[in-house]
């Protein structure tokens, strides 16, 4: 039933185009890498790691995984943040928000992170990214693939979209909605996208990526863009979505999108109203993705964030035991500013708005935590700044202590002091071990472990 509903309403949209539209240029789902910027020569790691790969056309620095590499995401730089997995059409979102380093950004709908890591790379560590997801689950993986992606200035929310809108309206230069929808642009990678399919979920959809840029909008600076973008074809969704936000905004203009890849949007899904389709992007099944939509908005008018009056600060609890262990391992954090959170030391971004209104999931970089006068480090200062410990011990690839210590087991120490340290291959960090009597005690978490 849902593919009657769907083919239906293509077919009189498409005519004759359909089947050419609609076909791939093979079988199996497409499939990517893309590079973590924030990792030193990251391209360069992954093209020798996986020799040989394409380019991917909607992102050049991306590469589109051939089909005889079987679990990428066991790799030893999968686990060292070195890239991400990802559907190749996906990798074209990002780069058209423009971001620089020092701004302040959004991301409303941002799980599972990919899109989010791009951003986070494009910030190069400076400014703020706020990266949000509604559903508890999905935030969690968020949160965990943004940790193993090594970014220091995020800050992750589990919250309604308009409750975040009401707390920093004006407030950033660049906001992503990669809008929860039908998933049209995904039949042929998850089955169950097919399976659930209806008309009424395309409405569904459609509504709530209405309420979601109404968010956005209301969060955006003057002058900042928003970029929206669906992996569906349902015009609800798309062109007639943005066609009708357009016609709500006038304090909003389309940038027309300028780069070559996909197609241009359709005039026959605007749902009557007006629309350069020319300044939209599709990308369909024929052109070597799985499917995407999006579009390009620039704010003209609106009024930017007022900064509340400042509350009274307690001063905050001393850290000794941190402050010692930094001194020692990470000297250029010793005087960084550090939050506590109970016994939970925090490494903030430089820049916060207020948040305490919102449910944070994380705030910067957990460092560790304060046990009984010591301080014990985590898996995520590691694996943001690894490669600056004093104590590191350097795996390579190809060598038994390295699946080893994938696995979870202890390994034997070559380089690393005893006490606390960075454990790495070729450089990039694979988290947290503490050295003792010639052996490596493993820290790595158990649910990220190689244990198949």
């Amino acid at each position: 039933m849902a593919m009657e509903y769907f083919t239906q309403r293509e077919r009189e949209l498409l005519g004759e185009r359909y089947e050419a539209l609609y076909t791939p240029p093979e079988e199996n789902p497409a499939r990517g890498l893309t590079p973590n910027l924030l990792r030193s020569g990251a391209l360069e790691a992954l093209d020798r790691a996986f020799p040989g790969l394409a380019p991917s056309p909607f992102n050049p620095l991306c590469r589109l995984l051939g089909q005889g590499i079987e679990r990428p995401g066991t790799h030893p730089y999968h686990h060292a943040g070195v890239y991400y997995v990802q559907e190749p059409s996906a990798a074209s979102v990002a780069p058209l928000l423009e971001i620089e380093p020092g701004m302040k950004v959004l991301d409303l709908c941002a799980a599972p992170g990919g899109k989010t890591s791009q951003l986070a790379a494009a910030l190069k560590g400076r400014g703020l990214l706020v990266a949000n997801e509604y559903v508890s689950q999905r935030a969690e993986i968020l949160k965990s693939n943004l940790e193993r992606m090594g970014v220091p200035n995020a800050v992750i929310l589990n919250e309604d979209t308009a409750r975040i809108a009401a707390a920093l309206p004006g407030y950033f230069d660049r906001v992503l909605v990669d809008a929860p929808c039908s998933g049209e642009g995904m039949f042929r990678k998850e089955p169950q996208a097919m399976a659930q399919h209806n008309q009424g979920l395309v409405e569904q959809c459609a509504a709530l990526g209405r309420e979601i840029l109404e968010a956005a909008a209301a969060c955006l600076a003057p002058g900042g863009i928003l970029v929206y973008s669906t992996c569906t074809f349902a015009p609800q969704e798309d062109e007639g979505q943005v066609a009708a936000f357009l016609d709500r905004h006038p304090e909003f203009t389309l940038l027309p999108i300028e780069e070559t890849f996909g197609s241009h949007g359709e005039e026959n899904r605007t749902g009557g109203l007006p629309l350069d389709c020319r300044g939209v992007r599709r990308i369909w099944p024929c052109q070597g993705g799985e499917g995407h939509f999006m579009a390009r908005l620039r704010k003209n008018g609106g009024e930017a964030y007022a900064s509340p009056k400042a509350k009274k600060q307690r001063p905050p609890r001393p850290a000794e035991p941190w402050k010692d262990f930094a001194s020692a391992l990470f000297p250029d954090l010793a005087k960084a500013p550090v939050r506590l959170l109970g016994d939970l030391v925090l490494l903030p971004p430089p820049e916060l708005p207020p948040l305490e209104k919102l449910h944070i999931l994380r705030s910067g970089v957990a460092a560790g935590r304060l046990v009984k006068n010591r301080f014990e480090p985590s898996h995520h200062l590691m694996m943001v700044y690894g490669p600056q410990c004093a104590n590191r011990e350097n795996l390579a690839l190809g060598e038994e202590r390295l699946a080893a210590w994938l696995r979870g087991e202890e390994i034997p120490a070559e380089q690393g002091a005893p006490g606390w340290c960075a454990v790495l291959v070729d450089g990039y960090p694979l988290g947290l071990g503490k050295v003792s009597g010639g052996r490596i005690k493993n820290h790595y978490p158990k649910a990220l472990r190689n244990l198949k």
